[in-house]
């Protein structure tokens, strides 16, 4: 069966720090571009970064941009998104897709597949 298991998250003070992980079982990253998504509360998921299959581009949206970073390490089929300088607007469940091809649309997965995991939940408050 192929998913993602997105592990990582917690509870943190604005201007915190949290780095999330999406775990791949039942098929290999390599060649699939990867994003990660949230979903606050009360409102629809939203697609925030992105990062291809080749050359490893990033793609991010201007809520995030400058404070988060995603990375991917095939060999551990894992993708991460390094979360810096949180805000309360950052709360949510964040999740992670697959796109079918290797490349990026703006800052979601060109095509992406939406069989979501379970997600973990990111608090952000004083």
């Amino acid at each position: 069966q192929l998913q993602f298991v997105e592990s990582g998250g917690g509870s943190v003070q604005p201007g915190g720090s949290l780095r999330l992980s999406c775990a791949a079982s039942g098929f290999r990253l390599d060649g699939h571009a990867i994003g990660w998504f949230r979903q606050a509360p009360g409102k629809e998921r939203e697609g925030i970064s992105c990062i291809s299959s080749s050359f490893g581009s990033t793609a991010y949206a201007d809520s995030v941009q400058g404070r988060f970073t995603i990375s991917r390490d095939n060999a551990k089929n894992t993708v991460y998104l390094q979360m810096n300088s949180l805000k309360p607007e950052d709360t949510g469940v964040y999740y992670c897709a697959r796109g079918m091809y290797y490349y990026c649309s703006g800052y979601v997965p060109y095509k992406y597949l939406e069989n979501w995991g379970q997600g973990t939940l990111v608090t952000v408050s004083s």
